[in-house]
């Protein structure tokens, strides 16, 4: 997902897309775990992603506290 992207959302479709993500990424790693899948690419893509949003919302969170 692109900065871009995740900044024309708002901050309650980034709320939601986090809680879907931290419930997707939990279950890749219990996959990973069972040793059922082989793949870092996903889980490490899913953390990028995860850190873009958490930098945006916090971005937001101290423009609204400086204004």
């Amino acid at each position: 997902m692109k900065a871009q992207k995740v900044r024309d959302m708002d901050e309650n479709e980034l709320k939601h897309q986090l809680q879907e993500m931290d419930e997707q990424l939990f279950r890749l790693q219990f996959q990973m775990s069972m040793g059922q899948m082989d793949g870092l690419k996903k889980i490490r893509a899913m953390k990028k992603d995860r850190a873009r949003i958490h930098t945006i919302l916090r971005e937001r969170e101290i423009a609204g506290a400086t204004k």
